[in-house]
């Protein structure tokens, strides 16, 4: 699934090339993916007509603030990825009519959701397993929503600081890399990330939270910044299906130390490294290093 780095790659591509135009048409094949208003024909003729006045991101979600209060929210969810560009149907198929990753790239041929810009071009939904979710909010009802209002501190905002992290951290009991992928407890980390920032800090995944010493959270503090910054640089990860919004795969993967690594030689130490579940998902971390 897409986590910080990657939606916050989206977006910024979003912001560049969608933000101020304005939506004229839409169409889908699956419309299961429109959660809010149930009914796509609704959500067509509400979406119809109004112009992108802000994009952003709130943990995971992509956000477009729409002319007349209304709010669109796009989730991505674990296949998905948002693709500007320009797509004609040939013999009931999606073609593309920019050459490139487009065209080339299989992962970005599942579209099931397309937007028509004022522009002539469109932004497409390209979603292999059709998990996403898209939803119409009133702006301000959106605001106030639980689900909204329950999501964790963003952990590149300025004003998320080692106290911030070191209060978020007391209020909870469980094993360090459980925590970090709550979204309750801080927003965009989840399998990849935790697995980074953990190898980089040198913490056991499987350590309990309220067993860390003060060194230990500031250790994790530090490569928590460090690592998302850095994924945030190179665009995300695409080991598997993500893409940024012209087709182009992130350049993480030269970076990616220990995620997807079992069994490989632990950079630091030369110690395999090891994959264990937790609640379900797999923790990968050096033995050695990672005591």
């Amino acid at each position: 699934m897409p986590e910080l780095p990657e939606v916050e790659t989206i977006v910024r591509g979003l912001q560049k090339k969608v933000q101020g135009r304005t939506f004229i048409n839409v169409w889908t094949d699956f419309p299961k993916t429109i959660k809010l208003p149930g009914n796509f024909q609704k959500f067509k003729q509400e979406i119809k007509g109004r112009k992108v006045e802000r994009v952003w991101r709130r943990g995971k979600n992509i956000l477009f603030d729409l002319s007349g209060g209304k709010i669109l929210l796009i989730h991505q969810k674990l296949t998905g990825h948002l693709l500007f560009g320009k797509w004609e149907l040939k013999k009931g198929k999606w073609q593309s009519q920019i050459k490139g990753p487009l065209t080339e790239d299989p992962m970005n041929r599942f579209l099931h959701l397309i937007f028509w810009l004022d522009n002539q071009k469109q932004l497409a939904l390209s979603d292999l397993r059709k998990f996403a979710k898209v939803e119409l909010w009133e702006r301000e009802a959106l605001k106030q929503s639980q689900g909204f209002n329950d999501l964790g501190p963003e952990p590149l905002k300025k004003n998320f600081t080692l106290k911030k992290f070191k209060e978020v951290l007391r209020k909870k009991q469980g094993k360090i890399k459980e925590i970090l992928m709550d979204q309750k407890v801080l927003v965009g980390i989840g399998n990849i990330y935790s697995s980074e920032i953990l190898w980089k800090a040198k913490i056991n995944p499987f350590k309990g939270v309220l067993k860390l010493t003060e060194k230990e959270i500031k250790e994790i503090y530090l490569a928590l910044k460090e690592i998302l910054k850095k994924a945030v640089k190179l665009r995300g990860e695409s080991f598997s299906d993500f893409r940024d919004i012209d087709g182009y795969r992130g350049s993480f993967d030269q970076y990616r130390k220990v995620y997807r690594r079992e069994n490989e030689k632990c950079r630091r130490c030369g110690n395999k490294i090891k994959r264990l579940k937790v609640k379900g998902r797999s923790a990968y971390f050096c033995p050695k290093c990672q005591k």
